[in-house]
């Protein structure tokens, strides 16, 4: 059976679908396809037996006679690899790949929401008629290529809830409890700075909360000198990436230290005590599974797909969007109790373990679609 996975970052094919590939190849021939393809991610895929192949989808901006021209190289590739069954992930991927593979005659087509992204959080954080005209091209284009999917999968009800609303139909869908972890790569850590040290990695984007965690740290620092602050992730060229001087403003104000993109991110956890993501909406982080899985406490938002990840008071706390008070006061907590550190990581741990682990969740996944699985990974509910 021939299978073609489409994203709008080749990257994301190595550092979140890596797992899903690899099970994949074993019994299929397996596309991966992307548009920004460097050599040395080029090289890896192809090392697992998958084959790379390039493609005309840009990730960012809807400009529509691009998106049109993307439309129709992606039909003609379609046409020419013949897949038996599409599978896309992020926006464009959900909407102009899938529509692609529908008018290429794919007979089987897949789509995973893992969030609804930028123009879907809170409204006026990024006001004008600009970002209300690309939500509306969002959700006409959602309307005219979530119809056309075998099955949806989403992350989170919520997500689901809003596309209905919004008058998307969705025939057959599925909530899975997130894209899933490697939980021996992701190793539990069991030991912790003497010094509280509270870590952030994300995409430098106002909507994840960068700014309201750099306000919280100057409010931490004033009462409590030793608290450090770390912040991983690189610029992001969406409308809502922060500009680098801001950035390392913070950091000669002596507010955090900034590590930029981190290959082995790995590295960065097991020198925090706490991870923290005051996003204001998400499908299902990633980066906190990652945290979890190496038994980090969690402090983030009651706001989609972040609220999903903490049990109040077991593994963390929630905060309201945008509250830098309530974000300050959840980090004073881990200072004031150190205990709870220790307590609390270890119930991320045991919460990871139970819901986030990536075999179990590919299995799911794989056998929604009809594609033979190993049985020695059990099914994981939606």
């Amino acid at each position: 059976m021939k299978i073609a996975i489409l994203s709008t970052a080749a990257a994301s094919l190595v550092g979140f679908r890596k797992e899903l590939l690899q099970e994949i190849e074993k019994s299929n021939e397996t596309y991966a396809m992307a548009s920004d393809w460097v050599p040395q991610i080029e090289r890896e895929v192809a090392s697992w037996g998958v084959q790379p192949i390039h493609c005309a989808l840009a990730r960012d901006g809807v400009n529509p006679v691009r998106e049109i021209k993307g439309l129709i190289a992606l039909t003609r590739q379609f046409s020419v690899l013949a897949p038996d069954i599409y599978f896309g992930y992020f926006p464009k991927p959900n909407t102009i790949g899938l529509l692609a593979a529908y008018f290429a005659g794919v007979p089987r087509r897949y789509a995973l929401v893992e969030g609804l992204g930028y123009y879907f959080t809170e409204r006026g954080i990024h006001p004008g008629w600009k970002a209300l005209l690309v939500r509306y091209i969002q959700i006409f284009l959602y309307r005219l290529a979530l119809p056309r999917c075998t099955k949806v999968f989403f992350l989170n009800e919520d997500d689901r809830a809003e596309l209905i609303k919004a008058g998307v139909s969705i025939h057959a869908s599925m909530v899975l409890p997130g894209i899933g972890v490697d939980l021996e790569y992701y190793a539990d850590i069991d030991r912790y700075p003497d010094s509280p040290v509270f870590l952030m990695v994300s995409r430098l984007l106002v909507e994840k909360g960068v700014r309201e965690f750099v306000a919280a740290a100057r409010l931490v620092k004033a009462r409590y000198s030793n608290a450090r602050f770390l912040l991983a992730g690189g610029l992001d060229s969406n409308p809502g990436g922060i500009e680098g001087e801001e950035v390392k403003s913070w950091v000669s104000e002596g507010v955090l230290d900034w590590v930029g993109h981190v290959e082995d991110i790995r590295t960065v956890f097991a020198e925090s005590s706490v991870f923290v993501l005051p996003s204001y909406r998400e499908g299902r982080p990633r980066s906190t599974q990652e945290a979890m899985a190496m038994a980090r406490p969690i402090i983030t938002t009651d706001a989609i797909g972040c609220r999903e990840t903490v049990d109040e008071g077991v593994n963390g706390f929630r905060v309201p969007v945008r509250n830098v008070a309530a974000l300050a006061e959840a980090m004073n907590k881990f200072i004031e109790t150190p205990d709870l550190v220790r307590k609390m990581g270890r119930q991320s741990r045991r919460i990871a373990e139970e819901k986030y682990n990536v075999h179990e969740i590919n299995a799911a996944i794989l056998r929604a679609m009809s594609i033979v699985v190993d049985d020695s990974h059990p099914a994981v509910d939606g």
